[in-house]
């Protein structure tokens, strides 16, 4: 076709004809970023013959700057009329394609190499997708004749053309240098053979990260779980236990397959981004998305599982559409069972979500199926999204992780590791949280609602409030792989049975559970809206004047450029009167003037939905505030006596809030924190020893502030503590201490006004108990009596009395000494 000046002269022709109607864009401009060697020559090879597609890459190729695909290219003393070729033929109007060929140019590209009349020759592999910019998508009609794995014809191909064509993609990839395959000396036949496999494969691959895998139809694919190993096991196991027929338990597999398997549809998936996202984007103000090259990067190839933070319903939307506008697939998602409801839940099924009850247990054919799917996703490249937290965050904190889905997730890669599976964590983070009014009631104590998907529709009414921007930050990816050797080396040569549970599963689970979660921290977004809250809630009375908030939210900016928390954290621009501008319009802070100026303050309501903000960044801060707490009781202190209380303490801190330093790097941390304190003024360094400035002084004001962001934790440790040792030792069970901790931080929160819910959540308590048992300062008997390490109470009272006011210790003290002194017996209404 381009062989001749005549048949260049048609070629431009129609393209310029094509290009009065066809729009086209390269994704992700990877074509500028090419790293091309033009001594060398370059060829395009396309997946299957088109025209169109030839001219809409020849037209990319001109904006890039490329050599043209349409134009010849001397290959040694040879020239080739035309620098493209295709990997298959045309498909016919109606979609049947000619029995598979290999392309005369790739024929004699290898010739010629293998004879080496050319040094080497590089091939961009080239694809090209209509109909996938759904930014600007209207019309549902259009959804039907986007890019699929179903053949295409030139019917077909011609109407995408005339209703898609405005919205059309290129995707080019790295070059693939010919000389590689010939240095392996494998005959002409097999190097062609291997050469065409080779793009095959990629040109899957990169289908596959753009617009999804191949998917079987789901009835078959229901079908194939039920006739598994492990699932025909289970479905013989339940016939036997029940006493029912095999036939009968068959059956119920299959409604336990329907239940749960999505519907997965293109269609359906372009659907809702044009409905859906019309609803958030009316909302939102703009969507920040940075870091996502690395995924870019690590999905082909890979069997990608997104761990998302939760925080609001509408975490499933924002990342399948952003997923979908980069360029990659939107995920396959675990949703509750809840959700699967009357239409909605069709839609969300063909929508790509898969259902699952809430417990699993007593169920062990539910389990097998269950399992059995998920395996199939995995084994199959698609990628799934779940969420490790199990839950919305209802304190803006990062949850303690749910291990079940991590641990399917374990046996199936034990299982068959032949897909390598990459973790993926993206922190999701909102100025303000859609469901905000929800979240207050149950902070101020309300009875936890249950989830709903209409959850999201309850903000209409609210749509006069500013929601600010949302950012969408991608952490560094988990190679499953990589984590295991690590964590159990010789996995790999391991016997793991029938079931894959080996006795180290639970244990390497959970690490990895904590893992996930380090790491989306380590991508927190931080915005105004947090910073501004950190610092009115680290107030006495919730209130600043105009220039003291400006100073602490710029000493925050200061020390977070100073000491980045991670490479994926984000920080918000501007300075700090920027920042208050901003969050004033957002109607989140209060004013008031006189004639000394301004003072802002927080509002009854304000002051409890500030709370969620300030915790989803306090793990960034905490560590700093820990070091700033020190100097709160002592004017001096020493960097041994800093290290020797900040290791005593760090690992409680580390393991509630999933802060991402190890133990082994906290001195160096330390060290640069400080080095920070001295450069802002809030510490002066004589002779090795830190000192604080003076009380009276706005720097001591500025320290003080900050060592209130982690006061609140300190006091729930300080709690527990103080009631165990009163207990004394092997006198009371982790769960009894767990009920006296929550019943006397109520009693506190009101003795001083606290205005943190999350203070008396039990849950924290919890967990800071089991960390002190696996930390070895406690320990259980039999009968599950708590005993303490002999210097547990020399140690404890030395940390607080460094970083807690004697208020609160006398406080806590008092009432530990109180319970302490009560009859055990419960009281009787007589009394």
């Amino acid at each position: 076709m381009t062989r001749s000046p005549l048949h260049r002269l048609v070629f431009g022709t129609l393209r310029r004809l094509l290009y009065l109607w066809v729009r086209s864009e390269t994704i992700n401009q990877s074509a500028f970023t090419l790293k091309l060697d033009r001594s060398k020559p370059v060829f395009y090879v396309l997946q299957q013959a088109s025209l169109s597609d030839l001219a809409v890459v020849d037209t990319e190729c001109r904006k890039a700057g490329l050599p043209r695909p349409v134009l010849p290219v001397t290959v040694g003393s040879h020239e080739e009329p035309a620098a493209f070729f295709y990997l298959t033929e045309e498909a016919g109007w109606l979609g049947r394609r000619s029995k598979r060929g290999s392309s005369p140019t790739l024929q004699r590209l290898i010739s010629a190499l293998s004879q080496n009349a050319v040094d080497d020759a590089q091939i961009i592999p080239v694809s090209v997708f209509w109909g996938q910019s759904p930014d600007r998508e209207t019309s549902a009609w259009k959804l039907l004749f986007a890019d699929s794995w179903a053949v295409t014809g030139r019917l077909r191909r011609l109407v995408s053309i005339l209703i898609l064509g405005r919205k059309t993609r290129v995707q080019f990839s790295s070059p693939i240098h010919m000389r590689e395959l010939i240095e392996q000396d494998k005959g002409h036949e097999r190097t062609l053979r291997m050469a065409q496999r080779i793009l095959r494969v990629h040109f899957r691959n990169q289908k596959t990260a753009v617009i999804g895998p191949d998917v079987s139809h789901r009835r078959n694919l229901v079908k194939g779980l039920v006739h598994a190993p492990l699932v025909r096991q289970a479905i013989a196991d339940e016939a036997q236990r029940e006493n029912i027929t095999l036939e009968k338990a068959e059956s119920q597999a299959l409604r336990y397959g329907n239940e749960i398997a999505s519907d997965y549809t293109y269609t359906a998936i372009r659907f809702l981004e044009l409905v859906l996202s019309w609803f958030w984007n009316k909302i939102y103000d703009g969507i920040r998305v940075n870091h996502i090259e690395a995924v870019q990067d690590v999905a082909q190839g890979h069997e990608v599982i997104y761990v998302p933070c939760h925080r609001s319903h509408i975490d499933y939307l924002l990342l399948s559409y952003q997923l979908f506008r980069s360029g990659l697939t939107p995920p396959h998602i675990a949703a509750g069972i809840n959700l699967n409801m009357p239409v909605i839940g069709g839609l969300l099924r063909r929508g790509g979500a898969f259902f699952m009850r809430r417990t699993f247990k007593g169920n062990p054919l539910y389990t097998a199926v269950f399992n059995e799917y998920l395996h199939t996703l995995f084994s199959k490249g698609f990628p799934v999204e779940y969420f490790v937290e199990g839950g919305r965050s209802r304190t803006g904190r990062m949850l303690q992780p749910k291990t079940g889905m991590l641990a399917i997730t374990m046996r199936s890669f034990l299982r068959s590791n032949r897909l390598p599976i990459v973790f993926v964590p993206v922190y999701i983070g909102y100025e303000r949280v859609l469901e905000g009014r929800t979240y207050l009631g149950e902070l101020r104590g309300a009875a936890k609602k249950k989830e709903s998907i209409f959850d999201i529709f309850k903000v209409i009414g609210a749509l006069k409030q500013r929601f600010g921007q949302v950012w969408v930050n991608f952490g560094e990816p988990i190679k499953l792989a990589e984590f295991l050797d690590q964590q159990q080396p010789g996995w790999r040569d391991q016997d793991y049975g029938d079931q894959y549970r080996p006795e180290w599963l639970n244990q390497v689970t959970n690490n990895l559970g904590d893992h996930v979660a380090q790491r989306l921290n380590e991508a927190a977004a931080i915005n105004p809206v947090n910073l501004v809250a950190l610092a009115m809630l680290s107030t006495s009375k919730l209130a600043l004047d105009n220039r003291g908030l400006e100073r602490v939210l710029d000493m925050y900016l200061a020390l977070l450029r100073k000491v980045p928390y991670s490479p994926h954290t984000t920080l918000p621009e501007g300075d700090g009167k920027a920042l208050i501008d901003y969050v004033k319009r957002m109607d989140l802070l209060a004013e008031q003037k006189d004639a000394l100026g301004n003072i802002f303050y927080l509002d009854e309501q304000n002051a409890v939905l500030m709370t969620y903000y300030r915790n989803n960044v306090l793990h960034i801060f905490a560590l700093p505030a820990l070091l700033a707490s020190f100097f709160q009781s002592s004017s001096r202190m020493s960097r041994e006596q800093i290290v020797l209380y900040t290791r005593a303490l760090y690992p409680y801190l580390q393991a509630e809030l999933f802060i991402r330093w190890n133990v082994d790097e906290l001195d160096d941390v330390v060290d640069q924190w400080l080095n920070a304190f001295v450069e802002q003024g809030l510490l002066k360094l004589n002779e090795g020893v830190y000192t604080r400035p003076a009380p009276s002084s706005r720097e001591f004001v500025l320290l003080t502030l900050l060592s209130r962001a982690i006061v609140q934790t300190l006091q729930r440790f300080y709690m527990a503590t103080a009631l165990l040792l009163k207990a004394g030792q092997n006198s009371i069970t982790a769960e009894e201490l767990e009920n006296l901790c929550t019943v006397m931080a109520q009693r506190l929160s009101i003795l001083h006004g606290l205005n943190a819910p999350e203070f008396f959540d039990k849950n924290l308590f919890r967990h800071f108990i089991k960390s002190m048992l696996s930390q070895g300062v406690l320990r259980q008997d039999e009968a599950g009596k708590l005993s303490h390490h002999p210097k547990l109470s020399e140690l404890v009272e030395g940390a607080a009395k460094r970083v807690l006011p004697a208020e609160i210790r006398l406080s806590i003290q008092q009432v530990a000494m109180d319970r302490n002194e009560e009859t055990p017996e419960p009281a009787t209404p007589a009394q």
